[in-house]
C-alpha cells in the first residue's frame, strides 16, 4: 500500500512538472524580453500613446497571470488533498454551490475585467494634436518612407526628426499598396492605404532614436522597410530644419566630388532622384539632397558607408532584391566620383 501512495505521488509531482513547464517558460521569455528588445519594444514606451498601449498590456498580462495561478492553485488542491471521513467512517463530500462558481468565475469576473479594459481601451485612443503640432507627412512606398515636412520646406527620406514635447500630426499615404506606420516606442500602428488618408499623432517624451517598421505585409521587401524616428531637442531640432532647408553643397571644381557631380547628371540617377540646387529633380527615388546624413541605405537594409554605397548603385538587387533601383553600369573611375559627390551631400 505504501508503495502504492508513493507511486501515485511520483505521479502527482511528473504532472505537476509536466503542466506548470509551459508557465515557466513563458515566465522566462518575459523577464529576459527587455534586454533581448534592442532599440524598439512595446513595453519601453517613450510617447503618450505608447504608454497607454503599454498599460494595457500590462493590465492583460497581470489579470492572466492571477487567473493561471488559481487555475493552478485549485489543480494543486485537487491532486494533493485527502479524503477525509465522517466518524462513521463514510467519506466526507466537498460540495459547493454550482451556482456561486458560474455567477462569480463565468459571470462576474468577466465583466469586471472587460468593464476595466473597455475603459482603458476608451482613454487610450489616439487624441487629435494640438495646434502648434509640427506637420508631417509620410507616402509609403516598395520599399521605402518619403518624409515630407510642408510648412518647413523640408523633403526627405527614411529618417523622422521630431521635436521633445511637441506633437506631431503625422498624415500618412500609400503611392502602391497598404503599408502599416508602427513606431512601437512612440504610439500604435495605423495602415497606409491607397487612395485613403489617414492621421497619427506622435509625441515623444524622450529624447533618443526610435525604430519604426512596416507593420503591413507589403511585399517581397516587407521585413526591410524600416525607419527611424529621431527625437530631438527643441533647438537641435530647429537647428536640424535649417540644415534640411538648404540646397545640396556644390562641389569645389577640380574635385573627385565635382566630377562626380557630373556622372551623377550623365547617368540615370537624376531623372528618379532630386538634388536641391541642381537640374535633377527625379520624383521615383528618395531625395538626395542631404543624403550623407543618413545612417542607413535602402530603407534600414544596409549602413550608409562608401563601401555598402557602392555596391548599391552598382547593382542594388544583389542587396535588395525587388526594390525599384535599377542596376546602373559605369566606369570604376564615375562610381569613385560618385561616391565622392555623395559624401559631401550634408
Amino acid at each position: 500500500m505504501a508503495a502504492r501512495m508513493a507511486q501515485g505521488d511520483r505521479g502527482r509531482f511528473s504532472a505537476l512538472r509536466s503542466a506548470t513547464a509551459p508557465l515557466v517558460a513563458v515566465a522566462v521569455a518575459i523577464a529576459v524580453a527587455p534586454a533581448c528588445s534592442g532599440n524598439h519594444h512595446i513595453l519601453s514606451p517613450e510617447g503618450k500613446q505608447a504608454k497607454s498601449i503599454a498599460l494595457i498590456a500590462w493590465f492583460m498580462f497581470i489579470s492572466a497571470g492571477a487567473v493561471t495561478l488559481l487555475v493552478f492553485a485549485a489543480l494543486l488542491h485537487g491532486m494533493f488533498r485527502r479524503h477525509r471521513t465522517t466518524r462513521r467512517g463514510e467519506p466526507r463530500r466537498f460540495v459547493v454551490g454550482e451556482q456561486t462558481w458560474i455567477i462569480a468565475g463565468g459571470v462576474a469576473l468577466p465583466l469586471v475585467f472587460i468593464g476595466i479594459l473597455t475603459a482603458m481601451s476608451l482613454h487610450g485612443l489616439p487624441s487629435e494634436a494640438k495646434p502648434d503640432a509640427v506637420a508631417i507627412t509620410v507616402v509609403g512606398h516598395q520599399y521605402w518612407w518619403e518624409v515630407q515636412y510642408p510648412g518647413l520646406g523640408v523633403t526627405t527620406a527614411e529618417e523622422i526628426h521630431v521635436p521633445v514635447g511637441r506633437d506631431v500630426d503625422v498624415t500618412l499615404l500609400s503611392d502602391d499598396v497598404i503599408h502599416s506606420f508602427w513606431v512601437p516606442d512612440l504610439a500604435g500602428k495605423i495602415d497606409m492605404i491607397p487612395g485613403q488618408t489617414n492621421h497619427l499623432t506622435l509625441h515623444a517624451d524622450k529624447a533618443g532614436t526610435y525604430r519604426g517598421q512596416c507593420a503591413e505585409f507589403c511585399g517581397l521587401q516587407h521585413a526591410n522597410m524600416i525607419f527611424f524616428v529621431v527625437a530631438d531637442e527643441p533647438s537641435t531640432f530647429d537647428a536640424w530644419v535649417r540644415s534640411e532647408s538648404g540646397a545640396a553643397p556644390a562641389p569645389a571644381p577640380g574635385t573627385p566630388a565635382a566630377d562626380g557631380a557630373i556622372a551623377f547628371q550623365e547617368l540615370p540617377c537624376a531623372s528618379c532622384h532630386t538634388i536641391k540646387g541642381t537640374a535633377a529633380n527625379g520624383t521615383a527615388g528618395p531625395d538626395l539632397t542631404h543624403f550623407a546624413n543618413r545612417s542607413t541605405i535602402g530603407a534600414g537594409t544596409v549602413p550608409n558607408t562608401p563601401g555598402y554605397l557602392g555596391g548599391w548603385i552598382a547593382d542594388a538587387q544583389s542587396t535588395k532584391p525587388g526594390s525599384l533601383m535599377p542596376p546602373i553600369p559605369m566606369r570604376p573611375d564615375q562610381l569613385n566620383a560618385l561616391l565622392a559627390y555623395l559624401g559631401t551631400l550634408k
